[in-house]
């Protein structure tokens, strides 16, 4: 017998694993959830499948930390680089698909992967996700839809293994829901603007409904590809050995939810059906966090987890004891001399903690840039923020809700607390309610400590390190920022 037909063989009862990724979307964001508006049966065929997640929570609430969090299964503070966004992915943190591949598994990807951001400054010859996959294309349905065939491309991928019963791992990653989004493509597929509910942080208006919409349209875009990848699969015969993870890398790209460690930045939806998830179809209140997705992956593909940061959730879908982690640097380039706004929170119980390290600096972004060496106009910065109709209503009304703009641009305290069970929106920070003070305490302890345990340089007193990292891509311009909001 040949090595390969020896490695084959020992991988053969070994699940397949496809991870379904889309971008920039919020956990109560799919039918399964019971959310008016949006029809993904895809998620929901996984769900019903498995086990649906109410509490899981990604990494970062942006996309290349949370995506290196994902892939390494460790904390983003402890990812150098790749803890922050569109900077390097350093090749000493090996992903879950590289782990795989080294045990036999045919890898791949399509979509966007790991990013944004340069993996080849530290020699990787690919993406951190696995090999693309993106050569088959279609015409999209709408301005802001990629123009990838995602569904197709996965056929492509299954198509190139060495033998046919040879173990894959897949990571579909869609560029949807990511702005700029169509204005009036939700419009145009029959929605209407009482099947979109803002959350209380926004206002609500029919600019911010329609904005909603064309949100909604775009994940259901992503679960159709989806749909034709369970339904391919299944036609192969190899649905129940694949080990199917639905999710997203971040909140919904709308003030005060992306890039922020608030519940609407960090929530994102959890679907888990296959091997290890499928006797007992059920609805888990237990709260994950990425890495124990990692976690997860590996346990099921029979690897060891070494240097990962989280727990396999095989057998562990209810318990009440978890907890998750999450945390940002810089964003874009949205601040004077290229500034973080570094932020890390905890998520236990109905407790949502958040540490904002820098509360002198504007989180949203600084208030005005120069564009072309001349002073823009006041509220032209924030550039943390998405450019979106949303954002253009909340600068343009701020009179109007004044409220609701400062929530999502001025400047905030250094420590957050927030009863998510009470307050899923994170309007009232009870960090200074003596009433708390205990669970703030305990909580902030606990933080510090995982923080100090897994090399976080803002707690070993070398947090200048995040300011120092290369950003690859667009650099504004700021003036010293102000100490107040510009009238």
């Amino acid at each position: 017998m040949t090595a390969t037909f020896l490695l084959l063989y020992a991988l053969s009862d070994r699940p397949n694993i496809l991870l379904a990724i889309s971008d920039d979307q919020s956990a109560p964001h799919a039918s399964a959830y019971g959310t008016p508006g949006i029809f993904t049966p895809a998620f929901d065929r996984v769900a019903k499948r498995g086990v649906l997640f109410r509490h899981c929570y990604a990494a970062s609430p942006g996309c290349a930390p949370s995506r290196a969090g994902l892939l390494t299964g460790r904390h983003p503070w402890s990812l150098r680089q790749a803890g922050t966004h569109a900077s390097g992915f350093p090749a000493e943190f090996e992903t879950y698909p590289e782990r795989l591949a080294a045990v036999g598994y045919h890898t791949g990807h399509t979509g966007k992967g790991w990013g944004p951001g340069d993996y080849k400054v530290s020699g990787r010859s690919h993406n951190p996700a696995g090999p693309a996959y993106q050569s088959q294309k279609l015409k999209p349905p709408a301005n802001g839809i990629r123009n990838c065939d995602y569904a197709a491309n996965f056929v492509d991928f299954l198509d190139a293994r060495s033998v046919s019963d040879q173990p894959w791992c897949f990571w579909y990653g869609a560029s949807e829901p990511h702005r700029d989004f169509e204005n009036g493509y939700g419009t145009r597929l029959g929605k209407t603007p009482d099947h979109a509910t803002p959350p209380a942080f926004l206002p609500d208006t029919p600019v911010v409904r329609s904005d909603l919409l064309d949100y909604y349209a775009e994940i259901e875009w992503f679960d159709r590809h989806l749909g034709l990848m369970l339904d391919e699969l299944d036609r192969r015969g190899e649905l129940d050995n694949t080990l199917v993870i639905v999710t997203s890398d971040n909140g919904m790209s709308f003030p005060r939810a992306k890039a922020n460690c608030y519940e609407f930045g960090i929530s994102v939806p959890l679907a888990i059906a296959g091997p290890g998830f499928d006797a007992n179809p059920t609805t888990s209140e237990a709260i994950v966090g990425f890495v124990d997705l990692t976690a997860t992956i590996l346990d099921a593909a029979g690897v060891d987890a070494d240097g990962g940061h989280g727990t396999s959730l095989r057998g562990q879908t209810h318990r009440e004891d978890r907890v998750a982690f999450s945390s940002r640097e810089r964003h874009s380039s949205s601040r004077y001399q290229n500034w973080t706004y570094p932020q890390r929170s905890l998520r236990s119980g109905r407790w949502l903690l958040i540490v904002n390290d820098r509360p002198q600096r504007w989180p949203a972004g600084d208030p005005q840039k120069y564009d072309d060496n001349v002073l823009g106009p006041p509220h032209g910065g924030y550039h943390d923020i998405d450019a979106c109709p949303t954002l253009t209503e909340l600068i343009d009304r701020r009179r109007e809700f004044p409220t609701l703009f400062r929530l999502a641009v001025d400047k905030r305290p250094k420590i957050e607390l927030f009863d998510v069970d009470r307050d899923p929106a994170c309007l009232t920070n009870l960090a200074n309610d003596s009433r708390y003070e205990e669970d703030a305490t305990q909580l902030l302890g606990r933080l510090n400590e995982v923080r100090r345990e897994t090399g976080d340089p803002r707690v070993q007193g070398n947090g200048d390190i995040w300011e120092s990292y290369t950003r690859y891509g667009k650099i504004r311009t700021f003036p010293p920022p102000p100490e107040t909001l510009p009238e």
